[in-house]
């Protein structure tokens, strides 16, 4: 095996330890959410109270994506993806103390180092590919950014299923250290097997060129804004509590749906090049034509909700399987574009600045999911999400066309 990962173009092998890194951040990082989730509920914190512990999560991600892409652009992305599974080692080594000691401020510290490691995590491995597919080759790179996002999304569901077999197998404690300690192995091959001037920008860019300078760029991260800020706007709180409140089902149920829909989701963004580029690559036109779609299939599950024309359990379960197909493709065409659309010098920087919308767009819904569903119920939920999908699809009308 070794002997013909050896043999593999360089570029190749780059490719597989980026993808094998992120792959690793991954899973942990979904195992930590679910354990977190089920240990502090176990405790008796409230699902709001719960929420609250990843909003420092959500809020250093916003930061540490504007940030982290300019710090790649200046050390390489080998050393910022390091870094990255560095501090999540650290994240995981704070939540080893007694469970007297975890009070809610040091969780939440430990969530926000997690929200930075996971987010310099994430820009690198889109970052590097940029760097490793041939400028001819954008077939090829639409390809290899489907597969790198599609597989981080079905390992992150496969994450929520480990976190639940590890803390009932090994105890909240015991779970954390197995994890720990997988990914110190991890971190030390990857230092030093990754290539040390990976995406490293030929002059070293000032903080000042953070911002994007690009309007194609400038809109796309525009759309993604959105884009995430309606998913999460129902997705987050107002769906898991509705299921387990309304409908009545057990949080096992609950936990199982929702990390089977991630593990699909995942699966659809890896073929999304087979269903969106069977003649030539996508462009604005392709996104703007899934952009309207995804909000035609919101605006139909709303009504659903609001009139009770099916049952709401039918409903939710179709209408959300229909939604993680639409919005896979969606996503998959967004990641895909904005590696493309980015600077060859410091690709990073153009990176960053477009997850640090992906970011806001997270922290928006978030927030939106808990406060509107409390005043106003689901069907109130899914109504702002169709309106930020609308935004999206007009947004996407500006995005280049070929």
């Amino acid at each position: 095996m070794l002997a013909k990962y050896r043999a593999l173009p360089e570029s190749i092998r780059q490719y597989l330890l980026v993808t094998g890194n992120y792959w690793a951040f991954t899973l942990t990082d979904g195992a930590l959410r679910m354990l977190v989730v089920l240990h502090f509920y176990d405790l008796g914190y409230t699902p709001l109270a719960i929420a609250m512990l990843f909003l420092f999560y959500e809020i250093f991600g916003v930061i540490t994506n504007l940030v982290g892409g300019w710090l790649g652009a200046r050390l390489g992305l080998n050393r910022t993806m390091n870094i990255g599974l560095g501090l999540q080692i650290a994240a995981l080594s704070m939540l080893l103390l007694p469970t007297a000691m975890l009070t809610v401020p040091w969780v939440m510290a430990a969530q926000a180092l997690s929200g930075i490691a996971k987010d310099l995590n994430k820009m690198s491995a889109k970052s590097a590919i940029k760097t490793l597919v041939p400028k001819d080759a954008e077939g090829t790179l639409y390809r290899w950014v489907a597969m790198l996002t599609g597989s981080k999304n079905a390992l992150k569901g496969a994450g929520f299923f480990l976190g639940g077999v590890l803390l009932t197998v090994a105890g909240f404690t015991g779970a954390i250290a197995i994890m720990a300690a997988a990914l110190l192995v991890v971190w030390l091959c990857s230092l030093v097997n990754l290539k040390a001037d990976l995406g490293k920008a030929k002059s070293k860019p000032k903080f000042t060129q953070i911002f994007s300078k690009s309007d194609k760029v400038n809109i796309l991260s525009a759309a993604r804004l959105f884009l995430f800020a309606a998913r999460d706007v129902w997705f987050v709180i107002a769906l898991p509590v509705f299921l387990a409140s309304q409908l009545k089902w057990d949080h096992s149920s609950v936990g199982a749906f929702l990390a089977l829909w991630v593990i699909a989701y995942g699966m659809v963004q890896s073929i999304a090049p087979s269903l969106t580029a069977r003649k030539s690559v996508p462009d604005g036109r392709v996104a703007t034509l899934w952009a309207g779609l995804l909000a035609l299939v919101t605006a139909i599950l709303t009504l659903a909700i609001y009139t009770s024309w099916v049952a709401p359990q039918v409903a939710l379960i179709v209408g959300l399987l229909v939604f993680g197909a639409v919005f896979a493709v969606n996503s998959s065409l967004h990641s895909y574009l904005i590696v493309s659309y980015a600077g060859d010098d410091g690709v990073s920087l153009d990176i960053g600045f477009y997850y640090m919308a992906n970011a806001m767009g997270r922290l928006i819904g978030t927030i939106l999911s808990g406060w509107v569903y409390q005043v106003a119920g689901l069907g109130a939920c899914l109504a702002i999400s169709t309106t930020f999908l609308l935004l999206t699809w007009l947004i996407s009308f500006k995005l280049p066309r070929k």
